[in-house]
């Protein structure tokens, strides 16, 4: 079964994009090339628990086994050894990818309290777009019961083909983000 934004990138945004920047071939479209959630968990370094839990949280959230990240060198003033577990980390590419996105833009973007919409400048030079959760009990996949402390967590949309940042920020918009209007900021 095909993903229902995947099924609207091929029959309504690739058409959108090519008469808004008068591309002549559809691989110059920009694309979603992969989402990449980071979590990290500075209290993993003490409780092994806590670790464990935020890492089984990811994976309920993005439907995929997470990889734990580990430090590459030492940190006195953070108590974090070399090899000592800081984080979790999910790559999710085509339909995973799709599913997710769409629960994120439709499901939990809506849940947050007081929510104005994301910034319109979270874009690096890469044009890829970077967008802070301070919660994970915005996902439905989490119950909130069995929260011992929420936990924050970034997420990255990789988009290649994007010359610029309006080329990204339109696909983006397109596929439905909520972007703050200029006034907002």
């Amino acid at each position: 079964m095909i993903p229902r934004l995947l099924e609207k990138y091929r029959n309504e945004i690739v058409p959108k994009l090519m008469e808004d920047f008068k591309l002549k071939n559809k691989m110059a479209v920009p694309v979603v090339d992969k989402i990449v959630v980071n979590m990290g968990i500075g209290e993993g370094t003490q409780d092994v628990k806590m670790l464990e839990k935020s890492v089984d949280e990811l994976g309920n959230i993005t439907g995929q086994k997470p990889i734990i990240r580990r430090a590459k060198k030492a940190i006195a003033n953070f108590k974090v050894r070399q090899g000592q577990a800081v984080g979790a980390k999910v790559t999710l590419r085509r339909t995973m990818m799709y599913e997710f996105m769409d629960r994120l833009l439709n499901i939990a973007l809506p849940r947050i309290r007081d929510f104005r919409g994301v910034s319109r400048d979270s874009f690096d030079e890469g044009n890829n777009y970077t967008l802070g959760l301070s919660e994970q009990i915005i996902f439905p996949e989490i119950e909130y019961d069995k929260i011992t402390r929420t936990q924050g967590m970034d997420i990255t949309f990789v988009i290649k083909n994007a010359k610029n940042v309006e080329q990204a920020r339109s696909l983006l918009r397109y596929f439905g983000m909520p972007f703050k209007t200029k006034e907002e900021k």
